[in-house]
């Protein structure tokens, strides 16, 4: 008589729920506990525990996308603007000195013709430093044959602008070569880091003077603080707006007037002088 076997029950699966936190976890410094507390809220709920986090995490990578979404916007519509006025720049140029004139004069002429020498300091200052040493950290990350170059040259660029610089990304290449060994790339690139990191010091000074003649310090105050405010267009915009306002000080405090003007009274008639009496007429 055939007996019907029976297949016996396999091992119980596991449940899926986390084992309580390791005895060490409380102990790390200022997030242990929390981290114990959070594990064992995981390990009693399950997953659903971690969907506040999960929402906040989601929240901040949608503020950040649209930020960088609203910069990219920024920078193409730099781009349009630029090139619209490019092809009108004459016209453009000639009815904003018009306009300034009428407003101030003399002064107001040079007020606009002052921004516009600041904006193109900045352009020749910080564009084209941040170009040079992003170009100069790029190189020496090809010949170290380090990999991504083009994306690490890209932020290089990108911090270059921020005025954070091209160290950022090449001292970590440097030492990561050095810990694997490539001596000889690795001491190669430690050069092209020296040079690329500081030759912004000479350089941006340099381009910034030849477009504006105006303090190294208030120019980088406005490039940080324009680009911290405004963003992208901020590089250009805020030392604009700080140029044409230390124009406008300095022209308030009579600090552009020539000193022959001085004693000059209204309508171009002499003062008389403080040392001697005026002359009286004869009876």
């Amino acid at each position: 008589m055939n007996r019907k076997v029976r297949a016996s029950p396999g091992p119980m699966a596991p449940s899926g729920r986390l084992p309580s936190p390791p005895s060490w976890l409380p102990d790390l410094p200022l997030i242990g506990p929390r981290l114990a507390d959070l594990w064992r809220q995981v390990a009693t709920e399950g997953p659903a525990a971690l969907m506040p986090y999960a929402s906040q995490a989601g929240r901040w990578l949608a503020s950040r996308a649209g930020d960088a979404g609203s910069a990219a916007i920024q920078s193409m519509l730099t781009v349009v603007i630029a090139a619209i006025l490019y092809v009108q720049g004459e016209t453009t140029a000639n009815g904003v000195l018009r306009f300034f004139e009428r407003l101030g004069g003399a002064r107001g002429v040079r007020a606009v013709t002052l921004a516009a020498q600041a904006t193109r300091g900045i352009a020749l200052g910080v564009v084209v430093t941040a170009v040079a040493q992003s170009a100069l950290g790029g190189i020496g990350l090809l010949v170290a044959g380090v990999p991504y170059v083009g994306l690490l040259t890209v932020l290089m660029f990108m911090l270059c602008i921020a005025q954070v610089g091209p160290t950022v990304v090449l001292l970590p290449a440097v030492i990561w070569m050095y810990a694997d060994g490539h001596t000889a790339m690795a001491t190669v690139l430690l050069v092209f880091t020296i040079v690329a990191g500081t030759m912004d010091n000479f350089l941006r000074p340099f381009l910034i003077r030849k477009g504006a003649d105006l303090p190294l310090l208030l120019i980088l105050s406005g490039v940080i603080g324009g680009l911290i405010a405004f963003g992208l267009v901020g590089i250009f915009v805020g030392p604009t707006v700080l140029a044409t306002g230390y124009t406008l000080l300095n022209a308030w405090m009579g600090a552009d007037e020539p000193t022959e003007q001085v004693g000059a009274g209204v309508e171009g008639r002499a003062t008389p002088s403080p040392h001697r009496p005026p002359a009286v007429p004869p009876p």
